[in-house]
């Protein structure tokens, strides 16, 4: 059978403006807290428990987090891309297709 949650959703994250961290923030904060940022730790879900709705809005919130982030690299590289095929055609601009 099907299990309904009622429950908040992450769509905040698309909203113009949220503050999406830097990754380094998130690498920071997983290297000295051992658990990424806005989820509960290992021991908190140990002493606590964990709602299975509230949980699954944060995992949504994260993939979203992440989403954006591979939107923002993509673009990233694809500048550079076009950067480097600039500068190949001034450095040997016979070489190019």
């Amino acid at each position: 059978k099907e299990v309904i949650v009622d429950s908040g959703w992450s769509d905040y994250v698309f909203d113009e403006s949220y503050k999406l961290k830097a990754l380094s923030e998130t690498e920071a904060f997983i290297k000295a807290e051992k658990h990424l940022p806005g989820i509960p730790s290992a021991k908190e879900v140990a002493e606590h428990g964990v709602s299975v709705g509230e949980m699954q809005a944060k995992l949504l919130a994260k993939i979203e987090e992440l989403t954006l982030h591979v939107i923002e690299e993509e673009k990233r590289i694809a500048r550079l891309e076009a950067e480097n095929r600039t500068l190949r055609m001034k450095i040997e601009p016979n070489q190019m297709p």
